[in-house]
């Protein structure tokens, strides 16, 4: 003869309780308390957006402005996404990442940090010591080591044209020093710089191009944030002002997310999709429902999971305490 205990009030209230537990254990893990408790400590933790999203601050290269982005920054704020395309002065790597660290102090929450060409060398000085950056783009861009020249970098390998392409225009500061500025010869800026618009397009650009102090190649980087910052990378493999070959070594030795896209130096101006998906791959990956759960223990797709897992438990115990027969037979 078999026999099946009756299940006492006594443990039909542990069981209940039990199940109680599971559920305000599920429960808390997919709340913003315990989405919060799983990122790090600072100012950017505390500060958010009410939609999560970070702020995109965009930074030009050499001979270009902020318009270079205009694409781009078009796709971002369709998709909800705050957008800065700041001004980079172009006198310098100290002068210009003095100039974008202050435009990034200014934003409040978490940021995705873009730099095009030159604009990388900058983006990486600018972010050290903001704990607000949570990732860096770079975009065709120079991604300088700390003691590392820019034109060190740029020579490293072979495939650029630029060099050649420029024109050097002598000024006079107003303290009396001079100076020269660098841009790239109107007939020489279509082959050089972006091969893969139409000719009436980079006509324009030649025109409207601003000069870029040559003195700033020969600036060391003081300091390398994507060191510390996770970093997503594209190569151009058109490319003919920076190396592809230099971009590739770059990104290696960062350890970024790279891609490798068949256009010239200005993707964000031929294949805008393609650069704004990498920054919005940059941009979920640090929003505050993904990868910062890991350090818990749980990425947040498998903590969900486990605690749907434990409400089912859960469930399954409280059906169990109050289905079972009480008599024996």
């Amino acid at each position: 003869m078999t026999s099946s205990l009756p299940v006492s009030r006594p443990r039909r209230r542990r069981i209940c309780g039990t199940a109680a537990v599971l559920l305000s254990a599920a429960t808390f893990a997919t709340s913003p308390a315990a989405v919060a408790a799983g990122r790090p400590a600072g100012p950017s933790s505390d500060v958010r957006s009410a939609d999560g999203k970070p702020t995109v601050v965009l930074v030009h290269g050499a001979f270009a402005d902020a318009s270079s982005w205009n694409a781009v920054v078009e796709r971002l704020q369709k998709d909800g996404y705050r957008v800065v395309a700041a001004a980079n002065p172009l006198r310098g790597l100290a002068t210009d990442s003095a100039s974008v660290a202050g435009v990034l102090r200014s934003i409040q929450g978490p940021i995705v940090l873009v730099g095009h060409s030159y604009g990388g060398a900058v983006i990486s000085q600018a972010a050290t010591g903001n704990p607000n950056i949570k990732a860096l783009v770079y975009v065709s861009a120079l991604m300088p080591d700390k003691g590392e020249a820019l034109a060190q970098l740029a020579a490293r390998f072979p495939g650029s044209a630029l060099n050649p392409a420029l024109k050097k225009v002598p000024f006079q500061n107003a303290d009396g020093t001079t100076g020269t500025d660098l841009y790239v010869a109107p007939d020489k800026f279509h082959a050089v710089f972006a091969a893969d618009l139409p000719r009436k397009t980079t006509s324009v650009m030649a025109a409207t191009q601003r000069p870029i102090a040559a003195s700033a190649f020969n600036d060391k980087a003081t300091s390398a944030a994507w060191r510390t910052i996770p970093s997503w990378a594209t190569v151009a493999t058109r490319d003919k002002a920076i190396a592809p070959d230099v971009e590739r070594f770059e990104a290696r030795r960062a350890a970024s997310h790279v891609i490798e896209i068949d256009c010239s130096h200005v993707g964000m101006i031929s294949h805008p999709d393609a650069i704004t998906d990498l920054i919005l791959d940059a941009a979920r990956a640090q929003s505050p429902a993904t990868p910062s759960m890991a350090r818990t223990g749980f990425p947040t797709l498998g903590l969900a999971r486990a605690a749907g897992a434990m409400l089912i438990a859960g469930t399954g115990l409280v059906t169990l305490g109050r289905k079972r027969p009480n008599h024996m037979h």
